[in-house]
């Protein structure tokens, strides 16, 4: 087979190269977008429980278990996403890498206090309704989400925080770190859509606000449930761009 001519040769590149320049999108406004995409979920949660499930309360009511799903998005989903992004900020490229862990590492903390906050609402509720906890998938997947939530920010915390863990320590687990990093959010994102999924199946089932009927509260915690799947795939395209890593330096890293 024949060598490809120079002309041949020069219209290829070419031709290989123009879509990744249409899809390229600079890291602020790509940044701005997904927080802003954050911010409504959040806005969205919020209102699903103030107007169609009847607000907030301590009370062990539904009222109470409506704190769970708005502080699960918030924490798990939102707050997480924004904590795994915070290696991809160009200024955390250079300079000390400390106060950008510290960050990373509280972002992360805040995540995982509401997440348990959320957790204590659900099972208050259960509680107090005389409602078995733990029975479904949702329920499963959840607790197996936030079960390694924990064990992923204390290993991160003694592997990266500490001053005395070793640099080797650190250039072994931080793949595995990265990784689960991204696991969770995907878990995250999938619990909560089932929760809402869940959530609507119990309260949607009489006259005509049955669930396949789509009534408006359908429409909207679906809409919703959508919006927070769009984000979790947003950031784990994100975590996953080569030119959005931070450029690799061992040394420096390890022996900060």
């Amino acid at each position: 087979m024949a060598a490809p001519s120079d002309e041949e040769g020069a219209v290829g590149p070419r031709c290989h190269h123009r879509p990744t320049a249409m899809l390229d999108v600079p890291f602020l406004p790509f940044c701005a977008f997904l927080g802003t995409l954050g911010l409504l979920c959040v806005a969205m949660v919020g209102t699903w429980c103030q107007h169609w499930r009847g607000g907030f309360s301590l009370d062990g009511s539904s009222r109470t278990f409506n704190w769970h799903p708005v502080l699960m998005v918030t924490g798990l989903v939102v707050l997480y996403g924004a904590a795994a992004l915070v290696y991809r900020i160009p200024n955390t490229w250079s300079g000390p890498k400390l106060p950008w862990k510290v960050l990373h590492g509280s972002l992360a903390l805040g995540s995982f206090v509401l997440t348990v906050l959320g957790l204590a609402a659900v099972f208050r509720f259960h509680n107090a309704q005389g409602t078995p906890n733990m029975y479904s998938l949702h329920s499963w997947m959840g607790l197996a989400t936030v079960l390694l939530f924990s064990c992923q920010w204390a290993a991160g915390f003694g592997a990266f925080l500490l001053p005395w863990a070793p640099a080797w320590l650190r250039v072994l687990y931080k793949p595995i770190h990265v990784f689960f990093g991204s696991t969770i959010l995907v878990l995250s994102v999938a619990s909560c859509a089932s929760g809402i999924n869940e959530k609507l199946f119990f309260s949607l089932k009489n006259g005509t606000m049955q669930y396949k009927l789509l009534p408006a509260e359908a429409v909207f915690a679906n809409t919703l449930g959508l919006l927070i799947l769009i984000f979790g795939v947003l950031v784990v395209a994100a975590l996953a761009r080569p030119s959005w890593k931070r450029p690799d330096s061992d040394s420096p890293d390890s022996r900060q």
